[in-house]
């Protein structure tokens, strides 16, 4: 005994699975777009260019938020860099210096926002940020910094010219 199978039902059938289909592709659509965004946000400078490779002049746009976010490498590894000149040196949270190949030297007492807290000093053979690239930077391996960016202190923007002017912050190796 044969079944029969109603054409209708199984046209209802596929126009069903392709709006569902449509729907998934659609909310994958935005969550890609949103979540480039949101980053976007945060660090308007994921794709950092120079105004001229190896000029060691480097251009960075404002987030949000008010800070100057960039990409750069410690040691030839990617790292994420929040420009602050309150920081006397580059402050490396604890978590990210084994990846670096950093190592705890002698403790330090250092003043934040949260008080005073005990540091570890060391020192970054090689620090880039675009086309600009320091070496021997003196830092810092804080056990309190809560994600994986590293503060990018004056003990690497010290020998830089800083320049901030409509939302834009020009970093220039002097000549």
């Amino acid at each position: 005994m044969s079944e029969y199978q109603d054409p209708d039902s199984t046209r209802r059938g596929l126009a069903k699975g392709m709006h569902y289909m449509t729907w998934i592709v659609l909310l994958t659509l935005l969550t890609v777009y949103f979540n480039d965004f949101v980053g976007e946000q945060r660090n308007p400078n994921q794709h950092l260019t120079l105004v001229e490779a190896g000029s060691g002049e480097v251009v960075l746009n404002r987030n949000r938020a008010g800070h100057y976010v960039a990409p750069g490498r410690i040691n030839g590894q990617p790292v994420t860099f929040l420009l602050d000149t309150g920081a006397t040196r580059v402050s490396v949270p604890e978590t990210l210096a084994p990846q670096l190949g950093l190592r705890r030297g002698a403790e330090q007492k250092t003043i934040t926002a949260n008080g005073v807290i005990s540091v570890y000093a060391t020192e970054l053979d090689r620090v880039q940020l675009g086309g600009i690239e320091l070496r021997d930077v003196p830092a810092s391996i804080n056990p309190f910094m809560p994600d994986d960016t590293v503060l990018l202190g004056m003990s690497f923007m010290q020998h830089l010219e800083l320049v901030q002017r409509d939302g834009q912050l020009t970093l220039r190796v002097p000549r």
